[in-house]
């Protein structure tokens, strides 16, 4: 069965979805120890959320990056993903979608989150034929997601590194047992 180009993959339960971000350690650690985002955690700029774990890991680098090396599973209230999705602008012009981009500019200052769809990725990180979900944060929706849809946070750098660990062994079948197990995510409003 072909996948969709643009599908929103992601772990889930009834009432919530994990994301991923990763931030550096003195930030990350303390929002994984206390289970919310620290008072040092910028409420008032604009966040990206990823329900895919290997393109988080692409992002970060296994976190590997500077700035990115703590790993973090977000679980969020499903309600709250779905309000960020329905109060969402696409991040760029597409033409046929917008009437013109003056109208796409218009929506953009007015909304409080941006849907991207950049392409995923393997176990090796590499670029594969569809796309998934960057969901970008500001305003309001980035005081919701830190001060209510949060359920609990989770420091999955330790499993990125085995994960990584595995793959440069080439060991892919192990690594591949041990991601998070995604599967589509309904559309909104089913």
């Amino acid at each position: 069965m072909e996948r969709p180009q643009r599908e929103i993959r992601a772990s889930y339960s009834a009432s919530t979805i994990t994301v991923y971000q990763a931030y550096r350690p003195e930030l990350g650690l303390a929002a994984a120890r206390e289970g919310r985002f620290p008072a040092a955690w910028q409420r008032d700029r604009m966040t990206w959320i990823k329900p895919s774990f290997l393109w988080m890991m692409y992002r970060c680098g296994w976190g590997a990056k500077e700035g990115q090396e703590t790993v973090l599973a977000v679980e969020i209230r499903r309600d709250g993903f779905e309000w960020a999705l329905r109060n969402a602008c696409l991040s760029s012009y597409v033409r046929g979608v917008h009437a013109d981009r003056a109208a796409w500019q218009r929506e953009l200052k007015r909304s409080v989150a941006r849907v991207q769809w950049d392409p995923e990725r393997d176990l090796r990180l590499e670029r594969l034929p569809y796309r998934s979900l960057q969901l970008g944060l500001s305003g309001e929706a980035v005081r919701r997601y830190a001060d209510e849809w949060t359920v609990a946070i989770h420091d999955v750098t330790p499993l990125a590194r085995e994960i990584h660990g595995l793959v440069r062994a080439g060991d892919l079948d192990a690594a591949t047992r041990l991601l998070p197990q995604e599967r589509p995510y309904p559309p909104v409003g089913e």
